[in-house]
């Protein structure tokens, strides 16, 4: 039958003891210094299998309570300025605290992007523009957060970026080749499966600057976002067709770390439209490891 011994129920606030076989656990809800007259006679190995049950209850009060995730958003333009940068700051900073799963520090210092530093975040964020004044150490450093697991998203301009540093195109898998349309156009949903862009349906009609991309990494991207180009003027000068068309947002992996890109996001009105941000959470979800 093995060992036996009595559980008490004590006024004591959540004092536990185990000796030998026998147990005394205080229940939160009692009083100090009070007994009940309460006693509950259970074998060793039932007590242990109680607090096994109890250790595995835990962890559903632990993500319950699972603290937002923080967003290193990065605006430092060392060429153009697009003039949405702190509409966009406002937008991120409400979405994070609507969903509750992350928060939003926004910064235009490249010392942000040391080691020690990164490891208070899950991810990080660039609408940048040019060859910005990241020390080698820096530019290690982000690399290093990614390749090891941390999030990277590049909105719009953030492939107008580093054109001298090869590495950051392997991370972010394209540059900027011009915009030849600024206008109302047409956007394919590639693959309206993908749990980022689900709810955009099969297109969308949406009011923005467009990106060509040169040098786009398509092996190792996939696209969730295409121009359709029946929707612009092929015509104009300095379009360029290539066989990947007019890629507008994409993932990519890079390490163990998650990337995503969209080349969305110049008007203010793109980033006051409900299903800009919603592409945005879902992506910086995804980025962190989390559902969207």
């Amino acid at each position: 039958m093995g060992a036996r011994c009595r559980y008490t129920l004590t006024q004591a606030a959540a004092r536990r003891s185990l000796d030998g076989a026998c147990a005394t656990i205080a229940p939160p809800n009692a009083s100090v210094g009070k007994t009940t007259q309460q006693w509950v006679t259970v074998r060793r190995r039932e007590f242990i299998a109680l607090l096994g049950s109890a250790a595995a209850i835990q962890p559903l009060g632990a993500r319950a309570e699972r603290q937002p995730a923080r967003i290193l958003y990065f605006t430092l333009s060392a060429g153009y300025r697009h003039e949405v940068i702190p509409l966009s700051k406002s937008i991120l900073t409400q979405l994070g605290a609507s969903s509750g799963a992350f928060e939003v520090t926004a910064s235009e210092d490249p010392s942000a992007f040391s080691i020690e530093n990164l490891r208070r975040y899950a991810a990080v964020m660039f609408y940048t523009t040019g060859e910005l004044p990241m020390s080698d150490a820096e530019k290690t450093a982000l690399l290093g957060f990614v390749r090891s697991g941390g999030g990277f998203l590049g909105v719009h301009s953030a492939t107008d970026t580093f054109y001298t540093w090869p590495d950051y195109l392997d991370l972010i898998g394209g540059y900027f080749d011009g915009h030849r349309w600024h206008q109302a156009v047409t956007i394919q949903v590639v693959d309206p499966r993908n749990a980022l862009v689900t709810d955009l349906g099969d297109t969308l009609q949406i009011e923005d600057e467009i990106y060509q991309i040169r040098d786009f990494d398509d092996r190792n991207s996939h696209v969730l976002l295409r121009l359709d180009p029946n929707s612009v003027e092929l015509g104009k000068a300095g379009v360029h067709q290539r066989s990947y068309g007019w890629p507008l947002a994409w993932t990519r992996s890079y390490g163990e770390g998650r990337v995503f890109y969209t080349a969305l996001g110049h008007e203010a009105s793109v980033w006051r439209d409900a299903r800009f941000q919603r592409l945005l959470v879902n992506a910086i979800l995804w980025s962190i490891g989390r559902s969207p």
